[in-house]
């Protein structure tokens, strides 16, 4: 059984942030996979390598010469059909929180997020889009969010995470225009996964309604199924964990 029929069989794929709540459930369900045969499961810090097909290796988005030795190492003995990001922040430490209004920006937290959120997957698409497969369905896919998009801001606040995701959702976009020019069966394309129960969203859930908040392996199913019915006219779109478009 296989929750990515769309893809070619023996797929190659690369999770970066896999330690996290949603790359890890990710892991899971994609090392259950029949379809799937290698798995590299990159992050910062340790990963469960004891899972089928799973090969655990680093990497960190703050260090260009990781990301691209992650991707040498991904692809060494075979092309790359779906690399996932996972990875993101909201917020860090005591000091690092989601502004409620202008006087709250400041550099600091605005370089911060737009380094994590939007510079290190541009990063990783850099170096892992060239080691992806041709002739065959292939996705880049990095975890955006609804708050990014800018024609659906109608509450304002939390200034540095709807910034970094609408400066994500372009450079996903524009990679997508030039990766197509050679790999025109490939998808780049955002995703989000709803309110998720995980560390990055947990302080901010309160008011969220129970049927509304996602355990990270349900997100987990929800988006693996919109990235196996996407296809090469969906790329550069950004997509909601039930398969809807949303504007940029």
């Amino acid at each position: 059984m296989s929750q990515i029929s769309s893809f070619p069989a023996e797929c190659n794929v690369a999770i970066i942030g896999a330690s996290g709540g949603i790359g890890g459930a990710m892991l899971r369900l994609l090392s259950d996979d029949s379809r799937v045969a290698n798995i590299h499961a990159l992050s910062r810090s340790a990963t469960d390598a004891s899972l089928p097909k799973v090969t655990a290796g680093s990497i960190d988005l703050d260090d260009e010469h990781s990301i691209a030795t992650a991707a040498q190492r991904a692809a060494q003995n075979d092309a790359l059909d779906l690399v996932i990001v996972t990875s993101g922040i909201l917020w860090e430490g005591e000091d690092l929180r989601p502004e409620k209004s202008m006087r709250e920006l400041d550099m600091q937290r605005l370089t911060r997020l737009f380094a994590v959120n939007a510079a290190g997957p541009a990063l990783v698409a850099k170096h892992f889009l060239p080691q992806m497969r041709k002739q065959s369905k292939t996705l880049f896919a990095s975890l955006s969010a609804r708050v990014g998009s800018i024609g659906d801001n109608r509450l304002g606040g939390w200034y540095s995470y709807r910034a970094s995701k609408a400066a994500l959702n372009m450079l996903l976009k524009t990679l997508a225009i030039e990766h197509a020019r050679q790999w025109p069966d490939s998808v780049v394309a955002g995703l989000h996964p709803g309110t998720v129960n995980t560390a990055l969203s947990q302080p901010y859930t309160s008011r969220t309604p129970k049927e509304s908040l996602f355990s990270p392996e349900t997100s987990a199913q929800h988006l693996l199924n919109v990235m196996n019915q996407l296809r090469p006219e969906d790329s550069g779109g950004v997509f909601a964990w039930d398969g809807s478009r949303i504007q940029y």
